[in-house]
């Protein structure tokens, strides 16, 4: 007898179905195996979660149509993390392995499976010497101890370097390893350095961009134990590592960790519960600190590894806020000027040393808005009623017509509802039109563009030069920048979002942390006022410090991580009905409907509820939402509703 997990995208059928295996499969049918079975008349895809003796099932078992591979590729602790994952947020284990399991590819498993590399001798702690625990932290991991920390990477700290020395750590002690990064960029300079410190052979990378056969076979080299040590992106949370040592996740708050299917559940919050799960160690690592790691700190859960203040100081670029009175004297425009004096001379005097100048913008694309001149009413596309922009790309002969940033209709002629005002102005300003306004400003500097539509760099060369770069997109620089500008503060600062304060520092500290040290003349200019908490954390290079506020505050008005919360969104009458027949925790709070942007294939109007419970309560909130689902799924309700628990954006 085999108890299948079948694949059938309902929530009432989420469990394990048991079919008898026939003479001519036995022996070759193991638990993890791919199978297909017949299922409500039809022929479905399978996994096989164990094998038995006994069934409870009273009458005769239906027998497995096909064996489609022999090959183990679901593990039993990945199961036990499927189920962990669809019981926490809600969801089904189907939806969990469709994330897990690689589709299969029978070349890749016809493969002979390789001998695993020797162990490697521990790593040089030297890497880690600047950090007060880091030592002690690469010694629990070699020992195969649980340890768990919460590190705040100093400024222009080599963190792949770091992160695959933490590997080396595991594979010493004969354990393996995962770390998780949040896109493709990142993941190149992590495999870098894994293959300067790693053995040939004892890693493998899990790219989402690598073709469907590469794929599946590195997924093979790590579910057979040849490679231990597995470096990836969102997906590779999931990805089978034997004798699991070390999970660790690299810029948690990054929104690229946020999975955007169902179950919706964050890699971060994956990491942990696997490291909880299969009692190994855990590093939550960044150079900024979100308020869900802080909660970590808090709670007891992990250690936080950070440096002292005077080893932050020696390796920090000295920050510049505007506010000063001594500048506000020399230029009393500082406050408002988009590029105030204070950042051309830094510029100026980085380009002098011979050193590139980084300037970050919030904004891709040329004028990505646009109003009125005349009585500085957005304009507006006269067919759909789009917000008009200018796009990155010039047009025939280099003219920059604006165009609809929603249907792409060009406007050449504007003529305002309002005011029949016939000019336009740019009521934001993008990358693009930065460059060619910093090109008039430092004639003769090079200036290149990274980010969306223009393409992003992976790095720079170290002479002089202006690199503008959105959130993100950063290069790295040879040898670091001389300096970083960081402008437009408004558009990041004034975001109606709950994560807009430590947002702004994240992507403000990752573009900070590329520049060279003070005493190495490295400077940094915040277009912002000084008197800003997170522009103050920015300045003393204290994270922490910020994140322990953003939990405080979000303790005291009952947001997440404080809270769990679940978004529910639908047709107000599927809402309706959804909440009438959900039998909520008794300290649940209701907050809403308000009204939701429509998503491409919606349907006529849509609302959004927020169920917000303490957080000790968040288990029977996913309990009682999925029980509703599988109700709704058994009576095959017509209209769905979507349950996203803990999502990131709250607006």
């Amino acid at each position: 007898m085999a108890r299948v997990v079948v694949d059938v995208p309902l929530a009432h059928l989420d469990r394990t179905f048991d079919y008898a295996v026939p003479d001519e499969l036995a022996g070759r049918v193991v638990p993890g195996c791919r199978v297909r079975v017949r299922f409500a008349g039809q022929l479905v895809d399978g996994f096989v979660a164990e094998l038995g003796d006994s069934t409870e099932h009273g009458g005769r078992l239906a027998p497995l149509a096909k064996l489609v591979s022999p090959e183990p590729v679901l593990t039993p602790e990945v199961l036990a993390l499927a189920r962990a994952v669809a019981d926490r947020w809600g969801g089904t284990v189907p939806d969990v392995l469709r994330l897990a399991v690689p589709p299969r590819r029978a070349a890749a498993e016809k493969r002979a499976p390789a001998e695993p590399p020797p162990a490697p001798a521990a790593p040089d702690p030297a890497g880690f010497a600047r950090y007060p625990a880091g030592p002690s932290l690469l010694a629990a991991v070699a020992e195969g101890r649980p340890a768990r920390a919460v590190w705040t990477a100093l400024p222009g700290e080599d963190w792949p370097a770091r992160l695959a020395e933490l590997c080396r750590a595991a594979l010493c002690g004969g354990r393996g390893a995962l770390v998780v990064v949040p896109d493709g960029r990142d993941l190149d300079r992590l495999a870098a350095a894994a293959e300067q410190r790693l053995p040939a052979g004892s890693f493998v990378v899990l790219r989402a961009d690598a073709a469907p056969d590469a794929r599946y076979r590195r997924f093979l080299d790590a579910a057979r134990g040849s490679a231990r040590v597995v470096l990836g992106a969102r997906a590779a949370v999931y990805a089978p590592v034997a004798d699991l040592g070390l999970v660790a996740v690299w810029d948690d708050g990054d929104d690229l960790h946020a999975e955007p299917r169902a179950p919706y559940a964050h890699a971060r919050d994956v990491l942990v519960h696997r490291a909880h799960l299969a009692s190994c160690a855990a590093v939550v690592a960044g150079t900024a600190r979100t308020a869900e790691a802080q909660l970590l700190v808090d709670s007891g859960w992990a250690h936080e590894l950070a440096a002292d203040r005077a080893t932050l100081r020696a390796a920090a670029p000295r920050v510049q806020a505007l506010g000063a009175d001594a500048e506000l004297a020399r230029d009393p425009a500082a406050r408002t000027a988009r590029l105030p004096s204070l950042a051309h001379r830094v510029a100026r005097q980085a380009l002098a040393d011979g050193a590139p100048v980084l300037v970050q913008v919030p904004r891709a694309g040329y004028a990505p808005g646009l109003a009125c001149d005349r009585c500085r009413s957005p304009a507006r596309c006269p067919a759909c009623s789009g917000p008009l922009g200018i796009p990155a790309a010039p047009g025939p002969g280099g003219s920059r017509v604006p165009a609809c940033r929603w249907c792409a209709r060009p406007a050449a002629a504007f003529d305002c509802p309002h005011c029949h005002g016939t000019k336009l102005r740019a009521t934001v300003v993008g990358a693009g039109r930065t460059a060619e306004e910093l090109g008039r400003a430092f004639p003769g500097a090079a200036v290149r563009v990274s980010g969306r539509g223009s393409g992003v760099l992976a790095s720079v060369p170290g002479g002089p030069g202006l690199v503008v770069a959105t959130p993100g997109a950063e290069p790295v620089a040879e040898g670091g920048y001389g300096a970083a500008l960081l402008l437009d503060s408004w558009a990041l600062l004034g975001r109606a979002d709950l994560r807009a304060g430590e947002e702004t520092l994240r992507r403000w500290l990752n573009a900070a942390t590329l520049v060279r040290p003070a005493s190495a003349g490295g400077q940094v200019v915040v277009a912002a006022d000084a008197a800003h908490p997170v522009v103050q954390a920015l300045v003393r290079w204290d994270p922490a410090w910020l994140a322990g506020r953003e939990l405080a505050d979000r303790r005291e008005l009952g947001f997440p991580p404080a809270t769990r919360m679940a978004a529910l969104s639908g047709s107000p009458a599927a809402l309706a009905e959804f909440l009438a027949a959900t039998r909520l925790p008794g300290d649940a709070d209701v907050l809403g409907p308000v009204p939701e942007p429509a998503r491409p294939g919606d349907e006529g109007e849509r609302e959004r509820f927020l169920v917000r419970v303490p957080r000790a309560e968040g288990a029977g909130l996913a309990h009682a939402l999925a029980a509703v689902q599988g109700v709704r799924s058994a009576k095959k309700a017509a209209e769905h509703v979507r349950v996203q628990l803990d999502p990131l954006d709250l607006v």
